[in-house]
């Protein structure tokens, strides 16, 4: 048998989806990375409640859809695997730089970066690649990739959250001990670290705290 795999590149469509509007009232963007799952118009629900004059939030939408179990009626998605991870990167980080051109940000404004659980992988890489200067990166609930050093994040000046659940159920102490590690190595004095009591769930008064 002679198995070979091989290499295209192609075109692709994706969505996002955005809540409330981009307008001379705006303070804040936001830019939120949903965790596996999720599609991104329903995580949008968890920032309702900012106030809606001065917050536009853009969820950026995983590209890999798949049937949820146990019923296998509700469709989620999901950023990455261990599956050649590189390349399907890459493709994120397109699909990103995709939307931020689409959207056409003031420079005056706060951009605020978060990820949830499988989404903070995606948002620091997203930063440390392209060196996006944010003015807030919150990480909840989620790890930091193993190839990010500090060097990748010598540029940022923004003020970064660490945030998690106490009891959440994919977390031990060893775990946490090791991703607040990485979080100081990488952030140093900017780092806040935010734990609260609760499972693995979206904090959405923390969140509305931030700002």
């Amino acid at each position: 048998m002679n198995l070979e795999e091989k290499e295209i590149s192609y075109t692709t469509t994706n969505s996002y989806a955005t809540l409330n509007s981009l307008t001379d009232k705006t303070k804040n963007v936001w830019f939120v990375c949903h965790g596996m799952g999720y599609l991104s118009r329903y995580f949008l629900r968890y920032f309702e409640g900012l106030n809606k004059d001065e917050n536009y939030i853009i969820a950026p939408q995983a590209q890999s859809k798949f049937y949820s179990p146990p019923k296998f009626k509700h469709v989620g998605a999901s950023w990455l695997t261990k599956e050649n991870t590189i390349k399907e990167t890459e493709n994120v980080m397109r699909n990103l730089d995709a939307i931020l051109e689409a959207e056409k940000i003031p420079e005056n404004l706060n951009l605020i970066v978060l990820g949830y659980s499988q989404g903070v992988s995606i948002a620091t890489r997203y930063v440390a690649k392209r060196k996006l200067q944010c003015a807030q990166l919150i990480l909840h609930s989620g790890g930091i990739p193993k190839e990010l050093e500090p060097e990748n994040f010598a540029f940022l000046h923004a003020k970064v959250s660490m945030i998690y659940g106490t009891e959440d159920e994919y977390l031990n102490e060893e775990r946490i001990t090791h991703e607040t590690q990485r979080a100081k190595e990488l952030f140093g004095e900017h780092l806040h670290i935010i734990p609260f009591e609760g499972k693995h769930v979206v904090n959405v008064d923390l969140i509305k705290g931030l700002v």
